[in-house]
This record gives C-alpha cells, sequence and structure tokens, in this order.
C-alpha cells in the first residue's frame, strides 16, 4: 500500500482520533453468511483497514468506535457513502457497550499503541475474531498475554503487517532463500522518514470539546492534555508507543528475521538521541542505530526523522548482503545488485510491487475465518508478537545504555534488572493486563 504515507500524512494533520474499544459477536464459522465488523479507532490505519473491509464479499461494517465524536461522526457519514445498503451504523465511546453485541463478529484494532493489548484480550474473551494493528503489543508482556488469550478462547487473529500478503515481498524472500546470493553476512534495515517530523513542544492545555481523553489514556499514566502528545504523535512518547522501531520496524525488521529464517537474537545494541530536533516535542530518538547480533549474521537497524536519503537512494527498505550479490527490498519492489568480486556474480532488475497488501491482507483474514484455518494466516498473533518483541528489544537497548543479552529458553533478559523494568509495562487508572 504504497500511498499509506500520504494517507497518513493527511489524517495525522488532521483532528484525528484514535481509541477506545473493541466489538464482537459469534464464533461460528462463516461459510456464507454476512460477517459483521466493527472498528475501534476510525483514524489512520484504522479506517484505511475499514475501507479494505469493505471490498470483502459478505462482509458489512455495522458499528464505529471512538474516543473524538468529531472524528467518529465524520467518519459515519463517510461510511454511509461507501456502505449505502447500511444506514443503522451505531457509534461508540466505550468500547464496552459494542463488546456485549451478540451479532458482531470482527473487531478491528486500529487504537494507539498502548491500548492494542487490552482491546484484543478483551474481544477474544466476549467472543469476536481480531484483526490488530500493528505493532501488536507495546511490551514483551502484553505480547505474550495476547498470544494467551488467542489460544485461550480459540479466535482467529491478523496482525496488520500487511506487506506479508504482497506478492512481490514473497517473491524477493524466495531469491534470498534460493542461495543465490551466496552467504549473507549482514543485513541492513533503514527507515528514514522525511514527513515524520515531531509536534512543537507547547503548554498542557483544555482538553478539546467532543474528546474522552481519560479514556484515551487508559492504562498509561494519566497526565494533562497536550496537543503535541496526541492523536498521531503519541508515537513518540514512551507511554503510548515506541518510535519508529516499533511503528515501522516491525514491517522491515519482519521481512530480515524472515528473509533469515530466524529466531531471537543473542544480543542487542542501540546508540541514538535527539539529534536532529532536540527542540521538538518527542521522548523516542529521532536517529536510531541498533545492532542485532544472531549465531550467523548481523543484522543492522537504522532509523531517522525528517530526512529521506536512506541507504540505496531509498527512504526504506531491507539489504540482504551476500558473497555474490545484495537483495534490496521495500515496498516498491526488490532488485539485485552484483558483487563485483564474486565468481558466481548475480544481478536482477527492479521487481515492481503490482498489488494492494492491506486488500489482500483482510481477504486473507476473512478467509481463514470462514474456513476456520488459522494457520492460513499472513500473520498471526505468535509471528506478531515475534517480531514486536524483537523492535522492543532494540528500544530497551537504547533506553538501558546497555547491551542487552537474550536467553532463549526462558523467554527472558539474562538480567533481572531489565526484565523489572521493561519487560512489561505498568498499567495505571484501575487498568490491569489479564493474567490468563
Amino acid at each position: 500500500m504504497n500511498n499509506r504515507r500520504g494517507f497518513l500524512k493527511e489524517t495525522a494533520l488532521a483532528s484525528g482520533a484514535l481509541i477506545t474499544n473493541s466489538v464482537f459477536g459469534h464464533t461460528a464459522f462463516f461459510k456464507t453468511d454476512t460477517i459483521r465488523v466493527a472498528t475501534i479507532g476510525v483514524n489512520g490505519m484504522g479506517w484505511a483497514n475499514t475501507k479494505a473491509a469493505l471490498k470483502v464479499k459478505n462482509l458489512q461494517v455495522v458499528a464505529l468506535c471512538d474516543i473524538d465524536d468529531n472524528i467518529l461522526q465524520a467518519r459515519k457519514q463517510e461510511l454511509l457513502v461507501l456502505q449505502p445498503t447500511i444506514q443503522n451504523i451505531e457509534t461508540y465511546s466505550d468500547y464496552r457497550k459494542i463488546l456485549d453485541r451478540k451479532d458482531i463478529d470482527v473487531v478491528i484494532i486500529g487504537t494507539p499503541d498502548h491500548w492494542h493489548a487490552l482491546q484484543m484480550i478483551h474481544a477474544c474473551e466476549a467472543g469476536k475474531h481480531v484483526y490488530v494493528e500493528k505493532p501488536c503489543g507495546n511490551s514483551i508482556g502484553e505480547c505474550n498475554a495476547m498470544i494467551d488469550a488467542k489460544n485461550r478462547y480459540k479466535k482467529i487473529v491478523q496482525v496488520g503487517q500487511w506487506q506479508r500478503s504482497q506478492k512481490h515481498f514473497k517473491d524477493a524472500l524466495d531469491v534470498v532463500h534460493s542461495g543465490q546470493l551466496g552467504n549473507i553476512r549482514t543485513t541492513k534495515v533503514w527507515c528514514y522518514q522525511g514527513w515524520m517530523r515531531p509536534q512543537p513542544i507547547v503548554p498542557n492545555s483544555m482538553v478539546p470539546s467532543g474528546i474522552d481523553y481519560k479514556t484515551w489514556i487508559g492504562p498509561a499514566p494519566m497526565r494533562d492534555f497536550n496537543a503535541s502528545r496526541f492523536h498521531f504523535h503519541f508515537r513518540w512518547f514512551w507511554d503510548y508507543a515506541g518510535g519508529l522501531m516499533t511503528d515501522w520496524g516491525v514491517h522491515l525488521l519482519d521481512y530480515a528475521i524472515q528473509g533469515m529464517k530466524a529466531g531471537n537474537p543473542n544480543s542487542v545494541s542501540a546508540l541514538g538521541g535527539k539529534f536532529a530536533y532536540p527542540e521538538l516535542a518527542e521522548e523516542t530518538p529521532d536517529t536510531l542505530t541498533a545492532l542485532y547480533a544472531f549465531d550467523n549474521f548481523n543484522l543492522i537497524w537504522d532509523s531517522a526523522m525528517g530526512i529521506d536519503n536512506g541507504s540505496y537512494g531509498r527512504d526504506h527498505g531491507i539489504a540482504f548482503i551476500g558473497n555474490n550479490g545484495t537483495l534490496i527490498l521495500d515496498r516498491g519492489g526488490w532488485e539485485v545488485i552484483e558483487e563485483k568480486q564474486a565468481k558466481n556474480k548475480i544481478a536482477i532488475p527492479l521487481h515492481k510491487s503490482e498489488d494492494n497488501g492491506v486488500e489482500l491482507h483482510w481477504e486473507n483474514f476473512i478467509d481463514a475465518i470462514r474456513n476456520n484455518t488459522p494457520n492460513s494466516l499472513h500473520c498471526s498473533i505468535e509471528e506478531g508478537a515475534h517480531i514486536a518483541t524483537i523492535a522492543q528489544m532494540g528500544n530497551i537497548a537504547y533506553r538501558s545504555g546497555e547491551k542487552v543479552n537474550w536467553d532463549a529458553t526462558k523467554n527472558l533478559f539474562t538480567k533481572e534488572s531489565i526484565n523489572n523494568t521493561y519487560y512489561t509495562k505498568q498499567y495505571f487508572n484501575g487498568y490491569t493486563l489479564p493474567k490468563l
């Protein structure tokens, strides 16, 4: 979905909204019946997913939920135009009310990251199948709890890493796995986003009309309202998200890990900071480099906000650097640049992307529900949790200032103080992460 940047840029500048909660219905399979969907968080990717869902046959969006009534009512009017046969669309600001609806089968969770785990777990408990935006969890502990919820309640959960449904990504990995590149000693992943820039530091202010700010905060620490921490820009604050590492990293690191058929790294180191925009409102780094050490290769993460001049003339991508050539992959396509010193050099011209990943991801999700085939999902909660955990490792190495080592047998960091501080986020305001 190459227009995602433009879509999010527009919605980030609007007085968008991103939260409240989920919805769902019965547990039957759906061979021919209409599947009824509700969306929680109808700005940004929540709305993009809603529009993609509408293109699936025999599917209806019947309810919308958000804490910003201004956006909520506007989206309802848009939905009435997009889906003219359904006029009884209900709107909510409290997701608990729609979870009680027995006629809703699927919920879309498009809220800020700090809400993903609770909403997904509560939705599964209420008997709903779930399409949850990435990153699936906002901590490693949350990711584990989300897997446990899926297993306990036997629901089908797709994570919104839609690149997994695009043909050119799969074709690129076929080349990587073929061995034609030779031994791959380094995988580089970079994300340079010129249009993503923190907001100015502004004083706290009154909550704007129509916004249920208390619900937006949810399990995060209660703070006075500040416009530069709200809506799209929640991404740059540790209370709610993890910066570019968790926003784009779960997409890009995902394909690096798949390409190398890797599990978790042995150790992670990271350096970065607020180097480009120290005067702007953000906590996450605007510049970050992380080194992941695996048994047989190194993975390098490189991110920067406010500029586009990334590696190989691309603002994002994955490079598999082999003895015979380097395969470069991004949302626009893939190619192989030959290694001139190699005896078995390989060069492949650019193969461009030709499909819509979000729409294909939705087709895959609904097919899995109709046929009761969770193993056919292109990004299960287990797969989404794996890559979200790896992204969290990079952030934890940066925040702790330490080289962190991972114990794969215990699924924990080797240093107890790191686990105590960063493994699972503390919940506030009466919220608790369910223990399943």
